[in-house]
């Protein structure tokens, strides 16, 4: 059974998209998952990302969170920015740690969108334990993704 058109075409955006996307392979963000307006992510934290204090850099969160961010707002075939994005850091991760950014579409009028983005890790229960969230603003630009778009 072939898959909806609009999940089809939501996957072909991303593909793309992460196939130039050089920032996030070099951090070894790895794509998990994508629906329409929607986008998951996932990354372990290596040596490099931590601070001085051993504590993955905030920044590295904030990349992890962006980029499940701009894979789901790019889905529907317009090339789509972030326009901005908040982010609260809830717990502490270490090397080793495997995190999971979960993206999920809240809101797409015209050319702006509002999307949540959802960091976690797996506790030892096997749960997930929040990690970050993060709320981001996308800004259409009107030009489509696809060639023939």
């Amino acid at each position: 059974m072939s898959e909806p058109p609009a999940l089809e075409i939501a996957r072909r955006c991303v593909a793309t998209m992460w196939a130039a996307d050089r920032a996030s392979v070099a951090m070894g963000m790895r794509l998990v998952a994508v629906g329409v307006g929607r986008a998951e992510v996932a990354m372990v934290v290596t040596e490099t990302m931590v601070n001085g204090w051993g504590r993955c850099h905030g920044g590295y969160l904030a990349s992890l969170a962006d980029t499940a961010f701009a894979a789901a707002c790019n889905t529907y075939d317009e090339v789509t920015v972030a326009a901005g994005f908040d982010i609260s850091f809830v717990v502490a991760c270490v090397v080793g740690d495997e995190l999971t950014a979960r993206a999920t579409e809240r809101v797409r009028r015209g050319r702006t969108g509002i999307y949540d983005v959802r960091i976690t890790r797996t506790d030892g229960d096997g749960g997930d334990e929040v990690v970050a969230e993060m709320r981001g603003r996308s800004h259409s630009l009107g030009q489509p993704i696809l060639e023939g778009g």
